[in-house]
């Protein structure tokens, strides 16, 4: 928290929400208390969420799409299309998809659970 409040110092007077996953290894004693030490709350995630990992609904589908548009013949190509992706992506593309987990959030909330894509 110390370091995060140098780097930031309008993070001193707001509370940090942390999101996480229900993955095996984030649930661990050890993980847990490193959190509860840094004083960040945490968001509890629903066990199997698409709605809400970003992978699932912001990064991969965009990637999906140029997958399918391009002919690819190999692994090869399909790995080197990837490594292309990646690196293209500005900081305003992984902002822009943190933003979107809040709208999403709600609307999940607002439709009990049930998934917000059909």
């Amino acid at each position: 928290m110390k370091k995060n409040c140098e780097k930031r110092p309008g993070l001193q007077k707001k509370k940090i929400v942390f999101h996480q996953d229900n993955a095996p290894t984030h649930k661990i004693v050890l993980a847990m208390r490193k959190l509860r030490d840094l004083h960040y709350e945490l968001l509890e995630h629903p066990h199997y969420s698409p709605d809400l990992a970003l992978s699932d609904f912001y990064l991969f589908p965009k990637l999906e799409i140029i997958l399918a548009v391009e002919s690819l013949s190999s692994n090869q190509e399909a790995t080197a299309a990837v490594e292309v992706y990646f690196p293209d992506l500005t900081n305003n593309h992984y902002r822009d998809g943190i933003m979107a987990l809040e709208h999403r959030w709600n609307k999940c909330i607002s439709l009990k659970g049930d998934y917000v894509e059909k």
